[in-house]
């Protein structure tokens, strides 16, 4: 048996002298090194592993609370690296955390595969890393520049054959308990700026490497025979939002433009009193426009797809939540403006996130500063979302479509314009991003947000085949 070699952090006594205990469990285990006042995150700690090392295989513990292997957990880990020749492996795990009431539960914290075009630096690998030691040494050398914070990030990226062993085989001590919605804009929060600056210099170079990087060559828009009943249309596809959707559709029919306008909402069948409020409104201004699908298997891209198809929408199509509101009414003479100065089939601009009340919450302002002009198109493939409010040139919105699903639809869509064509970006704030209980993300299951992420990940995955395509042509 091939015999493997543990790097932890530094820990009190007790909790080092309780993790070594479970790592010694296992026959492969042949001993362990503490790492001390020394952070993963930086590329000279890597290359300090790499050099001590001397087993065939090496464990890396990322977190500095105690850690109980499962019984004979490093032997499994082996016997699979050898059965699969992998360079990297994960594992499924239990995770320790407390309740609102003080109580200490033990639940499953199951992990999904990592693809192909699984690039965002926020994959979720657990705490347990198992490295052959040869890839990781070959790994390490061949890293040119010093990370401060992506070094884990690039070393995975260089992994060739990552294995997931969807078994529980280690328990470890959970502390960050927030629901899912309070954990969803930590990757553009303002305050990690120089941190994600870096994780886009790594994945721009892992891009390069393998040829798919793209250079900021794009197609024009050629708008010259569009005819359209108006020049803008926004869209605002709904399902039960009695509480929010009347201020989402008069934050859109205040706009203040120099141009006609409408409003398409698509109601999505729903029961809650949504469909009357619109009705109402809709029999009061003629530029609301009420749709009610004949079908009723739409997600939210398929709500999307009724919209831009039909008759009365403009020639740009622009988003709106059901439960969000544009910041002011300059938000679409802005968008308009951008789409006609910057050449380019989609615009993204800048969000403001608020309370229900409309009252700012951290992080604050959004602006997705990754899309630039430059390399947004390769940066996409890391970052999880695209940014509000996002627009589309209804032509090419005509040609493509949206996947009909209710996550991810508007990523898959930004990928596949951002290949060919320009995004072009807004800095001033144009909408109010609202965070409440009733948010359909405020608090999803460990199951739903691996669904949401193997999704997204696939469809990286798909853009990543067609760009390595097209560069090959």
């Amino acid at each position: 048996m091939s015999s493997m070699e543990c790097f932890v952090p530094s820990m009190s006594g007790d909790d080092i002298g309780t993790t070594v205990e479970s790592f010694s469990r296992s026959s492969s285990f042949s001993g362990v090194t503490i790492l001390h006042g020394v952070s993963l995150r930086q590329t000279e700690t890597l290359r300090s592993i790499a050099e001590a090392a001397s087993e065939k295989y090496l464990l890396v513990y990322t977190k500095d609370q105690p850690l109980e292997m499962g019984l004979f957990a490093l032997d499994r880990l082996v016997a699979v690296a050898e059965d699969t020749r992998a360079d990297m492996l994960y594992a499924d795990h239990y995770e320790l955390v407390r309740s609102a009431e003080g109580e200490t539960l033990m639940r499953k914290h199951p992990l999904i595969d990592c693809q192909k075009g699984a690039l965002r630096d926020d994959f979720d690998f657990g705490s347990v890393l198992v490295f052959r030691t040869s890839s990781f040494r070959r790994a390490v050398r061949a890293m040119e520049n010093d990370r401060q914070w992506g070094a884990l990030y690039d070393l995975r990226l260089r992994m060739k054959n990552i294995v997931h062993v969807n078994e529980y085989l280690y328990t470890e001590i959970e502390t960050d308990t927030r629901r899912s919605g309070e954990k969803q804009f930590d990757y553009v929060d303002p305050k990690n700026r120089a941190v994600q600056i870096e994780m886009e210099q790594i994945c721009t170079e892992h891009l390069k490497r393998i040829g798919a990087w793209l250079k900021p060559e794009f197609k024009g828009i050629d708008s010259k025979d569009a005819r359209f009943p108006v020049t803008a249309t926004v869209v605002i596809p709904v399902f039960n939002r009695v509480r929010t959707v009347k201020d989402a559709v008069e934050s859109a029919l205040m706009q203040e433009c120099g141009f006609p306008f409408n409003v398409i909402v698509v109601d999505n069948h729903s029961t809650d009193g949504t469909t009357e409020i619109l009705e109402e409104m809709a029999a009061r201004d003629g530029r609301l426009v009420h749709v009610v699908p004949a079908k009723h298997d739409l997600g939210i891209g398929g709500c999307w797809n009724v919209a831009v198809h039909h008759d009365a929408c403009g020639e740009y199509a622009v988003q709106l939540d059901s439960d969000d509101v544009y910041s002011g009414p300059d938000t679409l003479a802005k968008i308009v403006k951008a789409f006609r100065e910057q050449d380019c089939a989609m615009v993204v601009g800048t969000y403001q996130m608020t309370d229900f009340n409309m009252n700012p919450i951290p992080p604050g302002v959004i602006d997705h500063r990754e899309w630039t002009e430059d390399n947004g198109r390769n940066n996409a493939l890391r970052i999880n979302g695209l940014g509000a409010p996002r627009a589309f040139w209804t032509p090419l919105l005509r040609t493509l479509n949206l996947p009909n699903t209710s996550y991810g639809e508007d990523y898959a869509l930004g990928l596949r314009i951002s290949r060919e064509y320009r995004i072009g970006r807004i800095y001033d704030v144009l909408y109010c991003c609202r965070r409440w209980d009733g948010n359909s993300d405020a608090a999803l299951d460990i199951e739903r947000v691996n669904a949401n992420n193997l999704y997204k990940d696939r469809i990286r995955t798909w853009e990543l085949e067609a760009r390595l395509r097209m560069n090959r042509k």
